[in-house]
């Protein structure tokens, strides 16, 4: 039978030690965003990260607010969720990311643009519908074209002095 050598077996281990280190696996988190009409200049979380469709590597899973704006196009403020899945939540997570290779997790987020409607009689319009939706309150009604209080008109009398 054929012994190895003490050294050489803590070396070999040592070697397969940091081999398997080095081979570990990670995880690749990705968010693409495309919108109607594309070209849209995209805001994540208040950081401009380009023009759709685009996709971009993220670190944290949760809620992001997007901002998407076009000329002639309303602007769009809404929220984008990027959840875990199982295997990359606690403690599962550590077990993915030891075995070997590479891992993805992609997100897809489309989003539809509404055209801008610059018509004053739509916007009064739509104005007005909303005044009639939403409960009166007693708010005094103030008128558009006020005149600026007149200053005090200065007397000819003289002034009396002051009584001591």
């Amino acid at each position: 039978m054929l012994r190895c050598p003490r050294p050489l077996l803590t070396v070999a281990t040592l070697a397969c030690g940091v081999a398997c280190l080095c081979l570990t696996g990670c995880v690749r988190r990705t968010i693409s965003i495309s919108s109607e009409p594309a070209g849209a200049l995209c805001w994540l979380n208040g950081r401009e990260i380009g023009r759709t469709p685009l996709s971009v590597d993220f670190i944290y899973y949760g809620d992001y607010d997007v901002v998407l704006e076009k000329d002639g196009f309303e602007p769009l403020l809404t929220k984008g969720e990027a959840k875990a899945p199982i295997w990359d939540t606690v403690p599962l997570d550590f077990v993915s990311e030891v075995i070997p290779g590479e891992r993805q997790s992609n997100f897809t987020w489309h989003f539809e643009m509404q055209p801008r409607n610059d018509d004053p009689a739509a916007l009064l319009q739509r104005a007005r519908d909303l005044r009639e939706r939403v409960p009166s309150q007693d708010v005094p009604a103030t008128s558009p074209a006020t005149t600026p209080a007149e200053p005090p008109q200065a007397s000819s009398e003289p002034a009396e002095p002051a009584q001591r």
